[in-house]
């Protein structure tokens, strides 16, 4: 199977540049999978494929300000730094660019400042070790709750490339339950949901259950292979509390639908229930490659938004569902003039 199987045409006047002003006023596809089928609906109806007895998996890490520039001690040269998972002991997996500037080195090697105009750096960071794709490990010179804290200060939103207008509200780039700090991206189809939505559904019955799965390069990657078996993933934290995974046994046992809310909540999922054949409370590391081919164990529905040609998201979201159903439901959303990608509008697979 090749990477190329998984491409499309799509405008570029289609690809959502800011959130809309109300979240849940986006579109809404909804595919069927035994019907073999596609209707346009809008967000606010998606709490009409909910029932009572099914479960809302909602991801809630919290998205980083988590691009930020330093510059090289030696040179004074501007680094741009995205952060992209905690390695332990103040050491951070990261995205630098450009990295062929940066040498392994156990002195400070990178300085932070406050703004282009202040002499004195806030921290400082050294170059622990060099990979490919851009990928540098950076331990920086004050703990993580401090780095935190300076983030608030000189730290951005992350914003993926495509995406070319300032966000106005750094609040839009999360979802209302984000909780957990610790992505590099947001888990973009909770980003539809509002506190009204949530409560509908509860009052319907829905049990709303929360996991986390932070978002690093394993989810944005781009896929640079023609087959895609030849792609490697990169890991992504994630964890599952007692009271979600004993939400979600029960659940499955009395015939109740695992509806997921993101590509990133079906990776947490189906990596639990293919580890143990059943949805137990741990933390780990995942690396899971869904495409077609898979046999998908823990979830019943998927929740999702419109994603990039080539990527691992379509390749996931083409697995869940028939590959060419996804396919033409693509043509459609084209056609229809939907709204691609993390600002865009969502689609519903049952």
């Amino acid at each position: 199977m090749n990477t190329s199987d998984f491409d499309y045409n799509l405008p570029e006047e289609l690809i959502a540049q800011t959130p809309l002003k109300d979240r849940s006023s986006s579109k809404l596809l909804v595919v069927d999978k035994e019907a073999n089928n596609y209707e346009d609906r809008h967000f606010t109806d998606i709490v009409d494929y909910l029932h009572s007895g099914d479960a809302l998996v909602l991801n809630e890490t919290k998205v980083l300000p988590a691009r930020f520039f330093g510059y090289r001690a030696d040179t004074g040269g501007k680094i741009e730094v995205l952060l992209l998972k905690d390695l332990g002991n103040n050491t951070w997996e990261c995205l630098t660019r450009p990295q062929k500037r940066l040498k392994a080195d156990s002195n400070r090697s990178l300085y932070f400042f406050k703004d282009e105009n202040d002499n004195t750096p806030l921290f400082g960071a050294h170059v622990k070790k060099i990979l490919d794709d851009g990928i540098t490990h950076l331990t920086f010179t004050c703990d993580n709750r401090e780095l935190l804290k300076n983030l608030d200060i000189i730290g951005t939103m992350p914003l993926p490339p495509y995406i070319h207008e300032k966000l106005k509200e750094q609040s839009r780039y999360q979802t209302v339950y984000a909780k957990n700090l610790g992505s590099a991206a947001a888990p973009t189809a909770g980003l539809h949901f509002t506190p009204e939505l949530l409560e509908k559904a509860a009052q319907k019955g829905v049990k709303i259950v929360k996991i986390t799965l932070h978002v690093g390069l394993g989810t944005f990657r781009p896929v640079q292979v023609e087959n895609i078996k030849d792609h490697k993933m990169h890991t992504e934290s994630y964890a599952i509390s007692k009271d979600a995974a004993d939400t979600l046994n029960e659940i499955k046992a009395s015939g109740g639908k695992i509806v997921a809310v993101g590509t990133t909540s079906v990776r947490t999922l189906e990596t639990v229930m293919k580890k143990h054949g059943k949805f137990v409370a741990e933390k780990g590391e995942t690396d899971i490659f869904i495409y077609p081919g898979y046999q998908f164990k823990a979830i019943d529905a998927l929740i999702t938004n419109f994603h990039l040609p080539k990527s691992t998201l379509l390749m996931l979201v083409s697995a869940f569902a028939n590959q060419d159903l996804i396919k033409s439901a693509y043509e459609h959303a084209v056609k229809e003039k939907y709204r691609f990608f993390s600002f865009g509008d969502a689609m519903l697979i049952i």
